[in-house]
């Protein structure tokens, strides 16, 4: 066999047709970050320290809020670092922490937007029974269990990435790693993980939007037969928030994924609003027409706080 140089680091090449852009890159990603930042912990202190937050709907929002903070921490970091210092290489560790935390991050929102969605569907359909079925326990075994399976498909996905060998080029033709780019690279049939992202990253996530989806026909039906009008509003009010950031996560996510072979044109925009604007606006939608949220910001501004 050939003599082979192993591959111990790769070359990240940023984000394509941005070249003399760097100094407005940095300075747009930077406020993008320090936002999500921000928002994230400002949700996560006013949920802690306010006791009528203290509830299931504010305890899955906690954990989408801790998902939103390491999800804009993968790449983002790493690329202002890159645009700054001028030096795209990561370790071949680094790589593999890109795509492992990226999929187990992605898995955890997908799967704690499914959840939310039932917890919205208990609440609505069942009111008299909600506080027994969205009990401490249950809430806790829900939340456990998304991460807990999240991790476990990260890691599936990132072994099968980086047991292939490789030994050609290690440019990634991107601003992060991300199985499609690095495999790309490799230099071995890559059916195998093509076949699992595909499983995994296609089927998964559609299999939950179909959940929410039928949570929110069963949710819509049971608003449609309430008899006051302020308790459809009211009802519906709760929902909106959950449905827009729904919308949000898996519109780009069914475009990224269900289509591997998507131009740069078109892909690296997309991956970009995935890891860097939907983390910022999730904070941001949860509490324009959150009422609860806003007395609890105003609470934590100007009185004191109850903490656990």
């Amino acid at each position: 066999m050939p003599n082979r140089t192993v591959i111990l680091e790769f070359i990240l090449l940023g984000i394509p047709h941005t070249e003399g852009l760097h100094n407005i890159l940095f300075v747009v990603f930077l406020s993008f970050y320090l936002l999500t930042l921000t928002g994230n912990l400002l949700i996560l202190t006013a949920v802690i320290s306010d006791a009528r937050l203290h509830t299931p709907m504010y305890w899955f929002l906690c954990n989408l809020s801790v998902v939103d903070l390491g999800f804009s921490s993968i790449s983002t970091p790493k690329f202002l670092a890159n645009l700054w210092a001028g030096s795209r290489t990561i370790s071949l560790g680094g790589c593999m922490c890109q795509v492992f935390f990226y999929h187990f991050l992605g898995s955890t929102e997908c799967l704690l937007y499914t959840v939310m969605a039932y917890d919205r569907y208990a609440a609505i359909c069942h009111p008299l029974r909600y506080s027994i079925i969205m009990n401490r326990k249950v809430c806790a075994l829900l939340a456990a269990g998304t991460w807990f399976t999240s991790s476990f498909h990260a890691t599936i996905l990132t072994s099968l990435t980086f047991t292939l060998p490789y030994c050609q080029s290690n440019e990634v033709d991107y601003f992060l790693c991300d199985i499609f780019p690095v495999v790309k690279l490799a230099c071995a049939d890559t059916y195998i993980i093509e076949t699992v992202s595909f499983t995994n990253i296609g089927v998964v996530p559609m299999a939950c939007f179909f959940l929410i989806l039928t949570s929110y026909v069963r949710i819509s039906i049971s608003i449609l037969k309430m008899q006051s009008a302020e308790s459809r509003r009211k009802a519906a009010s709760t929902c909106v928030s959950h449905l827009t950031v729904v919308c949000f996560f898996f519109g780009p996510c069914a475009l990224l994924y269900t289509q591997p072979s998507l131009s740069d044109i078109l892909a690296t925009p997309i991956q970009i609003f995935c890891n860097v604007v939907t983390p910022m606006l999730n904070p941001l939608i949860y509490t324009l027409r959150n009422k609860e949220v806003q007395s609890a910001f105003r609470r934590l501004k100007g009185g004191p706080s109850v903490f656990f």
